[in-house]
């Protein structure tokens, strides 16, 4: 079997990550830690506990992303949702370290309608400078949302004008999720340079296609070749980006096997 020219893996169910990790064939996996749409402090559902996923891992050879909930908005000027998205965010910090994880991805967030979107900025900013950022930190860009803080180029280029003068800047990363990208009408031919030209660097992708149409705003992935984002075009960002890849796209296993066939045929 063709090895493919980056690595690739799948979100996973945390209690099963390994096992599904050998049945698909992968040496990267994305898991949970704890509920992603609740606000209690993350729990490893792992048998043995985090200790005992981390020496799993090692022994396998399977590198471990985490994450981290949906319901973190450090964006917000609501002190009911930012504080705290700010407290969870850094307890995932903490728990992703206790397995070794390679990163922690967080979505950019948003404000309202009513808000001054420079405060989502200046809330970026003081969510990184107090946290303890015990792996990287990896800022992925999200499908819709008029005033969210990381969907545009342009509002990626104001978050990281204001969070790279924080302390801890240095170990913050992006994460470049294809579906996303597409359904906010970003141009896939130059996505990757014009993220780096804002960024400086692209630490991982969240490989999924799209059923939703270009600038729909939609997020609503789908397995590989069965969206709507052109074949070559996808694989070329995979090829072109460098750095690991994670599936998020819909299934099981066999799902995700015929996920690899198709990168393998077109990579």
């Amino acid at each position: 079997m063709a090895e493919l020219p980056v690595l690739v893996g799948a979100h996973v169910d945390a209690p099963t990550s390994l096992d599904e990790a050998r049945a698909v064939g992968i040496h990267a996996v994305q898991i949970f830690i704890g509920d992603p749409q609740g606000w209690k402090k993350p729990v490893l559902d792992f048998e043995g506990g985090p200790t005992a996923l981390r020496e799993a891992l090692g022994e396998a050879g399977v590198t471990a992303y985490v994450h981290a909930p949906y319901v973190i908005n450090v964006a917000s000027t609501n002190n009911r949702i930012r504080i705290p998205s700010r407290k969870l965010l850094n307890q995932t910090l903490h728990a992703a370290a206790e397995i070794g994880a390679a990163g922690v991805i967080v979505h950019g967030g948003h404000v309202t309608a009513d808000d001054d979107p420079g405060q989502g900025y200046e809330n970026w900013y003081k969510a990184v400078e107090g946290a303890e950022i015990e792996v990287p930190m990896l800022i992925e860009n999200t499908a819709g949302g008029a005033h969210a803080m990381a969907r545009e180029l342009s509002s990626l280029e104001a978050l990281w004008a204001a969070i790279s003068a924080a302390d801890g800047f240095d170990r913050v990363g992006f994460c470049l999720d294809t579906c996303h990208a597409f359904a906010a009408g970003l141009d896939l031919a130059t996505v990757l340079d014009d993220v780096r030209a804002i960024t400086g660097r692209l630490d991982l992708v969240h490989l999924n296609d799209s059923r939703g149409e270009a600038g729909s705003g939609a997020d609503r992935h789908a397995s590989l070749g069965k969206g709507l984002i052109e074949p070559d075009r996808l694989a070329a960002l995979v090829r072109d980006a460098g750095v690991p890849a994670i599936l998020e796209t819909p299934g099981g296993i066999e799902e995700r096997r015929a996920d690899l066939a198709w990168l393998r045929e077109h990579l």
